[in-house]
């Protein structure tokens, strides 16, 4: 299956720096727009970033891949190599860098119903 990759900085390029209140080490919210992690994160789904989290393994991660474009994944972390792994298998796990490579923890998911929200930063 193809993954649906956008580059982010383009898309904020007008928050940062330029005066507003938009601050690097705020929490964002982005929406889910392919089937990588289903079954826990389905598309459309709101999830909410930290960019200051407690990088962990089995941590929900928006990541930097191999072309420096963003992702979002589940980490794993084995004899401290560091890999991006998707929930749905039709699709593949890589390595990465390491935790420079990570820019944020999902701390929540959001949908259109209250019963799909949940926290993952607890």
């Amino acid at each position: 299956m193809d993954e649906v990759k956008i580059n982010i900085q383009d898309a904020f390029k007008q928050n940062l720096g330029d005066g507003g209140n938009c601050s690097e080490s705020e929490p964002f919210a982005l929406q889910v727009i392919d089937n990588s992690m289903e079954p826990e994160f389905d598309v459309g789904a709101i999830i909410i970033i930290d960019p200051t989290g407690l990088v962990k393994d089995g941590a929900y991660v928006f990541a930097k891949d191999l072309g420096d474009e963003y992702i979002f994944r589940q980490l794993k972390i084995e004899d401290n190599r560091y890999y991006l792994v998707p929930l749905n298998p039709d699709y593949k796990s890589f390595e990465i860098s390491g935790i420079d490579a990570i820019e944020g923890i999902i701390t929540q998911r959001a949908g259109k119903k209250r019963s799909y929200h949940k926290w993952y930063d607890k």
